[in-house]
């Protein structure tokens, strides 16, 4: 009786489906039949009067291209007001009134903002962070938003590129379960309702690849390697139902993202049937030219055959595509393609039926750094946060006795948002000082001093605060502020160092040769050390830092990344005990900026060094471990865990017999915690040679001290697939070998047979 009501249920809901299609595409087909070609070109051409602007180029005379129907979307605007009165413009004084789709970069929250993405990965807990996204699309929405620039869903492996810190950090696996969740919170269930947001998937492709992790630089690999390890978690979003697409900067193949027909048609939507538009990054098209692909009209005529929808500010297709027409370089059904592509995402926005859905300043006052959001906020960053060190148990601290607070980041709120913040005010946002105060008690006795600038660095000031003054040098000497902080030091009983980075040392346009923490805080943490007393480091940062010299010399280190509009109450909370950290690295700490790339599911090569015998004629280095400092997967806890009782049944696997893997996590400490329990299997032998673990499954778990639990996960050959010569995902029976633990390095492991 289920099955059949299942059949019938699904039945209805295609029926229901096929109805509400046809009846989209009547619609727009009426009134497409209206349009001009300069009409249709129009709906192509997305502009912004300024505001989120990430490039050189701010769109002119806005308000008459949408009297004349030249425009599709506007982004960079928010605030109802401010969007009614655009909106009025298309639906008061254009001659067909066709609404405009608003978007904006909504990365990490819009007014309440959460964790950075690379904090919140950390998490590896996908339904907070589909809350997450479920928040900042109400808030979004409230604000006159329709369209977000989000999820950032790269796979980066090296940390001096600045934008590792919007995405998930390495792993395909990870970084796919998270991308379908973002994708899921902003969307909902209807995309008609007015707290839903489309969603935007970038940077399609490849773009965390860029050689030297310099910013816009150009990305080259094998295609068996972009179907493994790179195109997963786009691939996860389009299967989420996403709306739209972004395309990346990087060149692919040799020929660029915006203007790639193998990349935006084949692949895209002939292979993954990926339904909705593609919309380039911010002139994106037009620096195809700098790329050596041809002029203006040429670069846009190519990015239109590629299958690309919509052009950000560039505008090359609204003042070229014309022309191109009656060369007959491009055809009226590629534009007409496009155009139909745009209004059905504004059809499925419920744009049509009420233009002015999502621009309610009653909802805005209501919803927005709403005391639910803030709560929220503050328990997702705490989860967030990965302790990395702690050394004789200094942490959680007392509430009581004498704290000295030192660091150019202890009082400080412009850079608790971190970058991609652009909604976000650093006024709402809760300093560590702040959060200190409000959760360590009367008891505790704080003594701050400043200690260093962020940086002394004249030319990374510069770089750095080109949106603001987020590094500020004192008019004191260094010598002064360094006296001070020492002094402060030893009047206490212990020693609480915030250091780290600026919050657009990371981000767009950000990379970074040294990625260590700047040398004028590094000359204040070692002034620290040698005072002799207990110090816990609390750091700021939007990428794994090198920090062997900190990990030697300091007790205790709480990774805290940038933790958002709640972030100094979310530290405190963790520091002093009310919440034990259960945060997990999802991108690998390199012990030195030589061992870049450096990542868990690297393969071996045919001489591996495996730290037994001598290193010579070895895959190593002279000068330091093949391994990271910090592996992924890794995070300390207040309390221990320990595994026990690997085993899998049955110890053989085929298509059609699962197996289980079960083992025992037991909380052996003294407080009650989270694990996040990881499984990875190794193929030891298989037809293209794979690496030597590959995260396959996890599990968060939450144990008072003293209990145990059996964790079950089911394995199938689906999780044993690999990509073949064909770029088709394989399954090849052999032996395997799977590994489960609380990160990629310190496992329990047991024998697997495939037929």
């Amino acid at each position: 009786m289920r099955k059949l009501f299942t059949a019938w249920f699904m039945l209805f809901a295609i029926a229901t489906m096929h109805a509400q299609d046809t009846k989209m595409n009547t619609f727009i087909s009426n009134l497409m039949s209206k349009m001009t070609v300069d009409e249709k070109i129009g709906q192509l051409n997305l502009v912004t009067p300024g505001g989120a602007v990430t490039g050189s180029v701010v769109s002119k005379d806005v308000d008459e291209k949408i009297r004349q129907g030249n425009v599709g979307g506007l982004f960079g605007i928010t605030g109802p007001d401010k969007v009614r009165q655009a909106q009025d413009i298309a639906m008061k004084n254009s001659k067909l009134h066709i609404p405009l789709i608003f978007g904006l970069d909504v990365i990490h929250g819009h007014k309440t903002i959460f964790p950075i993405p690379l904090g919140l990965s950390c998490t590896w807990d996908t339904a907070m962070i589909k809350k997450s996204a479920r928040i900042a699309a109400t808030e979004a929405s409230a604000d006159g938003l329709d369209w977000v620039f989000s999820p950032m869903v790269d796979i980066a492996r090296d940390p001096r590129w600045g934008r590792v810190a919007e995405g998930a950090g390495e792993d395909p696996y990870l970084g796919s379960a998270i991308a379908a969740a973002m994708v899921r919170g902003y969307q909902g269930t209807d995309l008609t309702k007015n707290d839903a947001v489309m969603a935007c998937v970038k940077h399609f492709a490849l773009y965390g690849a860029a050689d030297a992790g310099r910013e816009y630089n150009t990305v080259d690999m094998s295609r068996i390697k972009m179907y493994q390890y790179y195109l997963p978690p786009y691939k996860a979003a389009v299967d989420a139902g996403i709306g739209s697409v972004m395309s990346s900067f990087n060149e692919i193949d040799g020929i660029p993202a915006t203007g790639n027909k193998w990349l935006l048609t084949d692949l895209l939507r002939n292979e993954w049937k990926f339904k909705g538009f593609v919309v380039s990054d911010y002139t994106s098209l037009s620096e195809m030219q700098a790329h050596g692909m041809g002029d203006l009209k040429t670069v846009s005529a190519l990015a239109l055959n590629a299958g690309l929808d919509m052009d950000m500010v560039s505008e090359g297709f609204l003042n070229t595509l014309k022309q191109s027409l009656k060369e007959g370089k491009i055809t009226v059904k590629q534009i007409d393609e496009a155009c139909r592509l745009v209004l059905e995402a504004k059809y499925k926005l419920g744009l049509f039926s009420d233009p002015y859905r999502r621009m309610s300043n009653e909802r805005a006052s209501k919803e927005i750094l709403s005391d639910d959001h803030r709560k929220f906020a503050r328990e997702i960053a705490a989860h967030s946060f990965v302790l990395l060190k702690n050394n004789e148990h200094i942490l959680p601290l007392k509430k009581s006795g004498t704290i000295a607070l030192i660091g150019p980041l202890a009082s400080n709120h412009r850079n608790m948002l971190g970058t991609w913040s652009v909604s976000g005010d650093p006024e709402k946002s809760v300093s560590v000082m702040e959060g200190i105060k409000n959760v360590a008690g009367s008891d505790v006795n704080i003594i701050y001093a400043k200690g260093a600038n962020i940086s002394d660095d004249s030319m990374l000031i510069k770089n750095t605060n080109v949106f603001g003054p987020e590094i500020e040098p004192e008019t004191r000497t260094p010598e002064a502020m360094l006296s001070e902080a020492v002094a402060a030091a030893e009047k206490s009983d212990i020693v609480v160092a915030v250091l780290g980075e600026a919050a657009d040392m990371t981000g767009e346009s950000s990379s970074r040769a040294d990625i260590s923490i700047p040398e004028s805080q590094e000359n204040l943490l070692r002034a620290l050390v040698k005072t002799g007393k207990p110090l816990v480091l609390v750091l700021f940062n939007g990428r794994p830092l090198t920090l062997t010299w900190e990990n030697q010399h300091v007790q205790a280190i709480l990774d805290a990344w940038f933790g958002g509009t709640e972030a100094g109450n979310a530290i405190a909370d963790v520091l002093f005990g009310n919440y034990n950290p259960s945060g997990k690295l999802s991108m690998s700490f390199p012990v030195s900026v030589g061992q870049i790339p450096v990542y868990y599911n690297a393969k071996n090569t045919g001489r591996p060094y495996n730290g037994e015998g001598g290193p010579k004629f070895k895959s190593d280095y002279l000068d330091i471990p093949n391994e990271p400092l910090y592996p992924f997967g890794y995070g300390l806890s207040y309390t221990v865990f320990s595994y026990a009782g690997l085993s899998l049944s049955p110890a053989q696997i085929s298509p059609n017999h699962p197996v289980q893997v079960k083992l025992t996590v037991t909380n052996t400490g003294n407080y009650d915690g989270e694990e996040t329990v990881q499984l990875y299997i190794r193929d030891p032998v298989a037809s293209v040679t794979q690496p030597v673990k590959e995260l396959k499954k996890f599990q968060k778990l939450w144990l008072k001290k003293g209990e145990s639990k059996e964790v079950n996960f089911t394995l199938t050959t689906d999780d044993l697939r690999f990509v073949g010569s064909s770029l088709r995902w394989i399954y090849e029976p052999g032996e395997f070998r799977v590994f489960v633990g609380g990160n990629s390095r310190d496992v329990v492991e047991a024998d697997l047979s495939g037929d």
